[in-house]
């Protein structure tokens, strides 16, 4: 039997906003949106929350094991290393990889990524190549072979810190994409980088459905649609991958 694990890198340190996962959405924190939301995923088997070793992350850690997920600590610099241990010690057969500043990161589409890699068809699968879904959208699933593999090659910095940026890249690699459907919807930004960013989720999350009902990308986009002031808040950002 098969083994999916969903792993979720977490740490404290944040160059523009310190401390960013902690913060509070609704009475709760960022990263138990993010571990909830990734708990209902429908074809996930386990979540753990992939953090630093340093001390300054042992709140991290405390929050991800109140919220009832595997934890594992590794390297903060190469997070490739840390994802390897933490698929390895969870013997995962496939893996899906999502950040902790996207609390409205949404569990259907993150099945339907991962689905292109369960049922064979991909190695590594996203949902960004090319960018159509608003930032924060945005996940990465890939077989534990693949991952194995770009932790043995990848020489350069980069590939050890974003990764799935061997695999995106490498030439014999079966990759998959799901797109939106319809409209472009790059343009919205759903991630938490800055305290703009902080201040639209602020404003944002008391409007949202409690529970699962809010969960799906369509609620967002209905209300920061129906109230172009909520976007103007953190607008002006490129999505950093497109092109």
């Amino acid at each position: 039997m098969s083994r999916s694990v969903c792993i979720v890198q977490a740490r404290m340190a944040s160059t523009r906003l310190p401390g960013k996962v902690l913060l509070e959405l609704a009475g709760r924190t960022v990263l138990s949106h993010v571990l909830e939301r990734c708990q209902a995923i429908p074809g996930i088997d386990a979540v753990c929350c992939a953090t630093p070793e340093g001390a300054d992350c042992d709140l991290v850690v405390a929050e991800a094991q109140r919220c009832g997920v595997e934890v594992f600590r590794g390297s903060e610099e190469d997070v490739l290393d840390r994802y390897y241990g933490a698929a390895k010690t969870l013997q995962a057969d496939f893996v899906l990889r999502v950040t902790s500043d996207c609390p409205l990161i949404d569990p259907e589409l993150c099945d339907r990524v991962l689905a292109k890699v369960t049922s064979g068809g991909a190695d590594f699968a996203v949902n960004n190549m090319p960018v159509t879904w608003p930032q924060g959208l945005d996940c990465e699933a890939f077989t534990f072979a693949l991952l194995e593999r770009a932790y043995r090659e990848s020489q350069i910095f980069a590939e050890r810190e974003h990764v799935g940026l061997f695999m995106r890249h490498a030439s014999d690699v079966r990759r998959a994409n799901v797109a939106a459907e319809g409209e472009d919807m790059s343009h919205h930004r759903w991630t938490l980088d800055t305290p703009q960013d902080y201040a639209f989720f602020d404003a944002l999350f008391p409007r949202l459905s409690g529970g699962p009902e809010g969960w799906g990308y369509r609620v967002p986009l209905a209300l920061v649609e129906a109230d172009p002031k909520l976007a103007a808040i953190n607008a002006g950002h490129e999505h950093p991958l497109k092109e």
